[in-house]
């Protein structure tokens, strides 16, 4: 057991029955020309995320913790992108056209994979989704239950959508949710505030909130030997 200071109060949790969920982390939403810019965002302020993860990603690694990543994406023919969803990218780019990282939000595309500072290394599960918790119509729970999984620390953008899409699934689900909020972005700073505070309010509804720094340290107590997921011998 380790424990992360955190908000509304400190958590115990299992590190061997522990997981890092990276969402989202894609070209797509972090880069000019991507989805994220043609709605009109500021991409620059996802950068704030990149680092802290880099910090956490690092350290689940060499505990040998399980990781994994997920993208947001539709099939090239768009036969899982309900129409509604398309639409609402008017007047930019919409899903499925091209842009300068290939066809936007498009699996296979350039922009749909992940940024080359957080990119998986083998034996790393990346999880494609078509909407925004990465639990819908993925296998996301099952490589979960097959790794013995039961908390899960989480990063990625957009604190209010993505985010917390998926820790309220993840919720429902009895997993316990620490929300790592510097390792977390939104392009509107008072959504990613907000996002956060949710998650927290009234004795910790759907998680704990924690940062990079109190994880680090956290993990860094815990021995290789501890855990039972090994590195590159999971999904």
């Amino acid at each position: 057991m380790i424990t992360i200071t955190a908000e509304p109060q400190s958590v115990q949790i299992d590190l061997a029955r522990t997981a890092l969920l990276i969402i989202d982390m894609q070209r797509d939403f972090l880069e000019p020309g991507g989805f994220g810019e043609t709605l009109g965002n500021d991409v620059s302020l996802l950068e704030a995320a990149v680092d802290p993860c880099k910090a956490v990603l690092a350290a689940a690694r060499d505990t040998g913790m399980l990781v994994i990543h997920t993208r947001e994406g539709h099939r090239p023919d768009l036969s899982d992108a309900p129409p509604a969803k398309i639409e609402r990218g008017a007047p930019s780019k919409r899903i499925g056209d091209l842009g300068p990282m290939g066809r936007i939000l498009i699996r296979g595309e350039p922009g749909h994979d992940i940024i080359d500072a957080l990119y998986p290394i083998e034996g790393e599960p990346v999880i494609d989704k078509p909407g925004k918790g990465a639990f819908y119509q993925t296998d996301l729970q099952l490589v979960l239950q097959n790794n013995g999984i039961e908390n899960l620390l989480v990063c990625g953008v957009t604190t209010e959508v993505c985010v917390n899409t998926t820790v309220r699934e993840a919720n429902d689900r009895g997993y316990r949710c620490v929300v790592l909020g510097d390792c977390c972005a939104s392009y509107f700073p008072e959504f990613h505030a907000m996002g956060l505070k949710m998650i927290k309010a009234q004795g910790g509804i759907f998680g704990w909130v924690s940062d990079s720094r109190a994880m680090v340290a956290a993990v860094g107590t815990a021995a290789k030997p501890s855990l039972k997921y090994a590195q590159g011998s999971g999904s």
